[in-house]
């Protein structure tokens, strides 16, 4: 590979490819080459020193080539040609090319690479040639898993500083630049020289000097490196590092090669040396044979003593095991229950599992060492081995097949003694399921055959209980066969001796007995049920014809009694009569209904006759209806209480009624009386206001001889009065015997009076009216005239259409165009000034009067104000004052208003809207 200093390296023999790319450029750096010249120079110097000298820089010492051999010798073990000892150039480059020849020799191939550039000081020439030597000898070496020699460096690293906290080595540069990865990699091979928990990350120079002084002091690693140097440059070299850790990698792998680190010393020098040491000591040799010789007769003599008193012991200990063994594979006592069996086949299999291996390996181990023996005694020319009496090899195969006897017999033992308890404990379980099924069964099944529950039930709730009684004698002889079969397994467990067969006995015999009282108990129920439903049935019989009997009367019962409390209203002689007819026919039928009465209320006794003999809780409620006979009872009670109440009550309203006939007649003899006079003298007054009777005189004078006999007739009024009170407070709202009531005759009385006052009234209007305006008799007659024929109705008004005919009937000219309408307008604003509706005869007379004669108008009393102003547009208060009385001049002074017009003065007042606004033209 092409190295940054412009040296290619290619190893052979699988050596690790050339590094990345980015390491071309690091010698370029003067702080990484400041870097690889101080490690790579302590580097070479770890090694010089052990040949006695050193270098100081690095570029001129390695320049003849002298130090650079001697350091290839060092670090490989092994010589170098002869130096050439000439100071001259080509001495030089001889003595490099033999270096750089030597490093070729070990499979590194350096291409473009030329002793005349050491030779000539190149540094990076020689950086680049001294970090070839540290790949080779320093690195190549290092493998872990298969690896590359960096990668398993740095794997090396990692695994080793894994445990410690803030270190994290993933290269050969930023992970080593706070110190805590090289002081990991003391600590975690040589704990007692650093302590690590002190340091900190913070303090990275601290760290730094701490490493580099202990590796220095106790595991001679010189200081390759700077701490400065490290600190300030923001990526560290990684081939300085790089060399220095791998000095921590050989101080702790703890074995040197010889091969590869120490020339191997002469062999013909080592013979010689070794040769003159045997002849020194040849005579001391025999001797020491001799004793060997010795020795070894009497090793082997004890160790065959020690083997016959080993089987001694072996052979008793065996034989005395087997002995206490015997009497236990031979009994065959058990306290017959599958526990007791269980409990000894697993003393058997625990003898089998632990107590037993243990002896089958003694007596393995009996038979090698007896063996053994006898070979070691025929070997060594020593007679057969004759154990003592009964412990030959025989009899102790003998005992031993009689205890795989027992063994076999006892195992036997147990399995059929387990089966036959199995199928003991199988029927007892069986027996037990069956009886503990049974038992659920039962449980409360007397308790409720002895209840009297029936005693409380209704007859639907006692028949829905017979079914389910029904239903339990079905069960219960369905339930015959488990019986017999439980009663069967008990006498089978007792022909089998089963240990605990008194419980089992017990059991049976208890469910035996319960089942027979279940029996007993189910037949007393059955008839008990029988005979409360036959009582109870009759009870429902009697309900059920009291309930139909019970309701049509009740429902007789509540109308009587609704008809005999009804407030009646009657208002004729005929009505009361017909309730009276009609409840003496309903007193006739009350010998039937108390018939019915009694039959209803015996049977509810014959009931309560029932129910107290046999003490049914609740007989005495009827399912088919609410009602009781108390009901019954208190309702029959209060009709018979309710039918002379209703006698009384009849009479009183007769007697009231005649009554009433008196005073229907009596009023109606007054009011045939009264109803026809005030009808003539409305007629007679309605005659006289149409104005066609004589002079205006004669009309007041008549109205007012009508006006004296109506107050003269008011006593009559007074008198019917009276009588109309007293049939109010009787309640006497209709009268066959007269048209007339008080309210018509009231009206007609006020309508009277009121048309005799308002004529009267008018009249003397119309007279005013004549003598002021100076209107003929005959004009007004024919103002009347007209006014009646259009008052259709005779109501003594013109609607607006009659007023308009009756004004052109005159021969009033009113347009048909839009500006006789406005006046017309004009005309009905003056004679209905109210907005009534309505024209009256009075307004009807003032207009045409005004119409007909000379009056005064708005423009002469302008003119006249004009007089009292000197001509002037406008009056002033002192004028008014002066010329009309006070309370006239204070009156227009109030009510004119402020003159607005040109050359007006202060208080000037405009008399022309003023006389306009008297006339209606304007506002006042």
């Amino acid at each position: 590979m092409m190295m940054e200093n412009g040296l290619s390296m290619e190893y052979g023999d699988g050596y690790m490819e050339q590094e990345e790319e980015w390491e071309r450029e690091g010698l370029l750096d003067p702080a990484w080459e400041k870097q690889q010249k101080k490690t790579f120079t302590a580097w070479c110097n770890s090694h010089l020193r052990k040949a006695g000298t050193a270098i100081d820089n690095i570029e001129e010492d390695f320049r003849n080539g002298l130090k650079l051999m001697l350091l290839l010798e060092v670090i490989s073990g092994e010589t170098l040609p002869k130096p050439d000892r000439g100071k001259m150039r080509f001495h030089k480059i001889a003595n490099v090319n033999k270096a750089l020849d030597f490093i070729a020799s070990k499979g590194v191939h350096l291409v473009s690479i030329g002793a005349e550039e050491i030779v000539d000081g190149n540094l990076k020439m020689t950086l680049g040639m001294i970090w070839t030597i540290i790949l080779r000898f320093a690195i190549q070496d290092i493998s872990v898993e298969e690896m590359t020699a960096k990668e398993g460096l740095l794997l090396w690293c990692q695994r080793k500083t894994a445990p410690y906290k803030n270190v994290n080595v993933q290269n050969f540069h930023l992970s080593f630049k706070d110190g805590l990865a090289f002081c990991a990699l003391i600590h975690r091979h040589r704990p007692d020289l650093i302590d690590y928990a002190k340091l900190s990350k913070d303090n990275p120079l601290e760290n730094l000097n701490t490493a580099f002084d202990v590796a220095e002091k106790y595991l001679d690693i010189p200081r390759m490196l700077d701490p400065d140097d490290l600190i300030n440059t923001p990526k560290p070299d990684e081939r300085a590092i790089m060399t220095y850790v791998s000095c921590y990698y050989h101080a702790f792998q703890g074995a040197q090669q010889v091969g590869n680190n120490t020339a191997l010393p002469d062999e013909r020098a080592v013979m010689t040396y070794v040769s003159s040491y045997y002849h020194c000591f040849s005579g001391a040799q025999k001797a020491e044979t001799a004793a060997n010789r010795i020795c070894k007769v009497l090793k082997v003599n004890q160790e065959n003593e020690r083997l016959m008193e080993e089987y001694e012991r072996l052979a008793s200990d065996l034989l005395e095991w087997i002995r206490r063994t015997m009497p236990w594979l031979n009994s065959r006592q058990a306290d017959n229950s599958l526990a007791g069996v269980q409990k000894k086949l697993e003393e058997y299999r625990t003898y089998r599992r632990k107590h037993k291996p243990p002896r089958v390996e003694q007596k393995a181990k009996l038979e090698t060492n007896f063996n053994t023996l006898q070979t070691k005694l025929r070997l060594s020319n020593r007679p057969a081995y004759l154990p003592t009496e009964g412990k030959t090899v025989s009899d102790i195969s003998n005992s031993w097949k009689g205890l795989e006897l027992a063994e076999k017999a006892f195992e036997e033992w147990l399995l059929a003694e387990t089966m036959r308890l199995e199928r003991l404990e199988h029927l007892a379980q069986k027996f037990k399921h069956k009886a503990d099924a049974h038992e659920d069964w039962t449980r409360g099944k007397e308790e409720m055959l002895q209840s009297q529950d029936f005693r409380q039930c209704k007859l639907n709730e006692l028949k829905a209980l017979k079914k389910k009684h029904e239903a339990f004698e079905s069960d219960l002889a369905a339930h015959q066969d488990r019986v017999e079969q439980i009663a069967a397994i008990a006498q089978e467990l007792n022909t089998l001796e089963y240990h605990d067969c008194v419980s089992v006995n017990a059991r049976c015999q208890r469910i035996c007995d319960q089942w027979d009282r279940l029996g007993a108990l189910t037949q007393r129920r059955r008839t008990a049920l029988d005979e409360a439903e036959r009582i109870l049935e009759k009870i429902d019989i009697l309900h059920l014809e009291f309930a139909k009997r019970a309701a049509p009367f009740n429902n007789w019962l509540d109308g009587t009694r609704e008809d005999l409390v009804d407030m009646f209203i009657v208002h004729t002689m005929e009505e009361i009569q017909g309730l009276i007819q009609a409840h003496d026919q309903f007193k006739a039928t009350l010998g039937e209904a108390d018939k019915e009465f009694n039959l209803i209320v015996n049977l509810v006794r014959e009931v309560e006759s029932i129910v107290k003999q046999h003490q049914i809780p609740g007989g005495l409620e009827n399912p088919y209806t609410t009602l009781t006979a108390n009901d019954m009872t208190r309702k029959w009670s209060d009709v018979r209480q309710l039918v002379p109440q209703r006698d009384q009550t009849l009479a009183n309203e007769l007697r009231k009624q005649q009554n009433n006939e008196m005073l229907r007649r009596q009023f109606a003899e007054k009011a045939n009386i009264v109803g026809p006079w005030i009808e003539r003298q409305m007629d007679a007054v309605t005659a006289i206001g149409m104005g066609l009777q004589g002079s205006l005189e004669d009309q007041l004078h008549r109205l007012k001889e009508y006006e004296q006999a109506v107050y003269a007739y008011k006593p009559n009024i007074e008198e019917l009065e009276k009588i109309h009170q007293a049939v109010q407070e009787s309640m006497i709202f209709e009268n066959r015997y007269t048209n007339y009531t008080m309210e018509t005759l009231r009206v007609g009385w006020e309508q009277l009076l009121t048309s005799i006052n308002r004529n009267i009234n008018e009249v003397e209007n119309q007279i005013l009216t004549r003598d002021s305006k100076g209107i003929s008799q005959e004009q007004l007659n024919e103002f009347r005239s007209s006014f009646n024929h259009f008052d259709k109705n005779r109501t003594g008004r013109l609607s607006p259409e009659e007023f308009k005919s009756c004004l052109v009937s005159l021969g009033y000219s009113i347009g048909k165009d839009r500006q006789g309408d406005l006046d017309f307008q004009r005309i009905l604003a003056v004679v209905d000034p109210n907005n009534t509706g309505y024209v009256h005869f009075d307004a009807f007379l003032d207009f045409m009067t005004r119409e007909s004669t000379d009056t005064d108008t708005a423009e002469q009393v302008i003119d006249s104000f004009r007089i009292l102003a000197a001509d002037k547009p406008y009056i002033l208060p002192d004028e008014l004052r002066r010329e009309l009385p006070p309370d006239q001049a204070e009156y227009c002074i109030q009510r004119m208003p402020p003159y607005k017009g040109p050359n007006g003065v202060p208080g000037a007042l405009d008399y022309m809207s003023f006389s306009t606004a008297l006339y209606g033209e304007t506002d006042l």
